[in-house]
Order: structure tokens, then C-alpha cells, then sequence
């Protein structure tokens, strides 16, 4: 239950500072969809095609949280560095934060395939296989070795009904 409260609490820090009012639009900075494509030998996958136009010409792939890797559009990068660069550095945990989140990001460019070459390191950190799952998480695309999203998924639904109850969307 401690996990719940942790990403409850998470998910309600994101939401109140949100931009009430403001209208959504697919593709104003949202990627919403789950979608499976397979990685070469070569390390390349493909981007969904709904996505790339929002994405444009370069992204920048970083580690993320729960073994995924974490896709952004140069923009939204900008805009997360800023945030963790006006971090106090006086405090222990932001400076590891933002050494091992930053330290684990690559500009990338989408080739006129729409295809991203995925840095081998990148790979190995995210247990990728042939088989990946891409979503879309609001202002950014997560990528998942397929079995490991599944496998994710299952053991989290319920948490959406839970978090829903307290959030009174």
C-alpha cells in the first residue's frame, strides 16, 4: 500500500498544478495509446506514426522509472531540465536525482523511416527485446520490452480505480 500512497501522491502533485481549463488536444503535447513494434538487430524501432509528427526530427531517450525508457520532444526536455535544474543543489537527493536521470539521456534523431536508433546502454537498462510495447503518457512516450509492459499492466490496473476514487476526475 505504501507504493499506492507514493504514486497516489504523485499523480495529485502532477494534476493540481495541471492547466485547468486549458482544452487537449491530440498532439498539443499529448501522446495517448499503446502501441507494438518490433526492434531490429540494429537497435532501431519505430515510432508510432501518430507520434512522430509531434516529436519532430530529434528526441531525447532517457531512462526512466520502472525499467521503461522515457522518449521526449526537445521542447518538453527543455522544459523538464529547467525544473530539475532549479533544484536546490544544496540537498543530497537532487543532486543524485538529476546526475543519474540526466546522465542517462541521448539526443536522437527519427529517420525518414521514422525510426530511432536506441543507444545500446538504453537497451540493456530497459531488458528491451525484439518485441517492444510504446505508449503514449501525456508529455511523453514510455517504451517497454513487451512481456515486461504486459506483465506491468496486469499487476497495476486496479491502481487507475484506486487513484480515480480519490481524484474525483
Amino acid at each position: 500500500m505504501q507504493g499506492f500512497s507514493l504514486h497516489f501522491n504523485f499523480v495529485y502533485d502532477i494534476l493540481k498544478v495541471g492547466n485547468y481549463g486549458k482544452k487537449w488536444e491530440v498532439g498539443d503535447n499529448m501522446f495517448i495509446g499503446e502501441y507494438n513494434h518490433n526492434m531490429d538487430d540494429r537497435g532501431r524501432l519505430s515510432i508510432p506514426s501518430n507520434f512522430k509528427e509531434e516529436l519532430g526530427e530529434k528526441i531525447v531517450i532517457a531512462k526512466g522509472l520502472e525499467s521503461c525508457l522515457y522518449v521526449y520532444k526537445l521542447s518538453e526536455w527543455d522544459k523538464l531540465v529547467e525544473k530539475i535544474s532549479n533544484l536546490s543543489f544544496t540537498k543530497k537527493s537532487n543532486r543524485e536525482f538529476s546526475r543519474m536521470f540526466l546522465s542517462g539521456a541521448y539526443v536522437n534523431d527519427i529517420d525518414i523511416k521514422g525510426r530511432v536508433n536506441i543507444d545500446k546502454k538504453l537497451i540493456d537498462y530497459a531488458k528491451l527485446s525484439k518485441e517492444c510495447t510504446v505508449i503514449g503518457s501525456g508529455n511523453r512516450i514510455e517504451i517497454w520490452d513487451k512481456e515486461s509492459w504486459n506483465n506491468y499492466y496486469n499487476e497495476h490496473e486496479q491502481i487507475l480505480e484506486d487513484i480515480s476514487e480519490e481524484l474525483d476526475l
